[in-house]
């Protein structure tokens, strides 16, 4: 059982960027492989970034690739999300994520623990 807490989220103007962290409790952070999700208002929830249960493996959807960095600390029990040259289109809320199947999935539906969100706006 693990529980995620996100933060960092805000308002900046394009082209800027925001970290976001998400805090996991328990003991067992470095046995799920982890990743970030976001929903805009009226659209479905889709697949941002993911990274396995080392950190040494990543992977990321193509509209973010190259501008977002998705990273953990296990000795901190603690993930990242490094987001510069935001654009209008990523405005949503971001979910912090966690499965123990093993390895990453960029469908939601493999994920067995999930924050509550934080609130990521960007104005044009």
């Amino acid at each position: 059982q693990v529980q995620l807490v996100e933060s960092g989220g805000g308002l900046v103007q394009a082209g800027g960027s925001l970290r976001l962290s998400c805090a996991a409790s328990g003991r067992t952070f470095s046995s799920y492989a982890m990743a970030w999700f976001r929903q805009a208002s009226g659209k479905d929830r889709e697949f941002v970034a993911a990274i396995n249960r080392s950190g040494g493996s990543t992977h990321y959807a193509d509209s973010v690739k190259g501008r977002f960095t998705i990273s953990r600390d296990n000795a901190k029990n603690t993930m990242y999300l490094q987001m510069n040259n935001l654009k209008p289109e990523d405005t949503a809320v971001y979910y912090c994520t966690a499965t123990s199947a093993g390895y990453y999935y960029t469908a939601p539906v493999w994920y067995n623990y999930w924050g509550q969100g934080t609130q990521v706006t960007v104005s044009s």
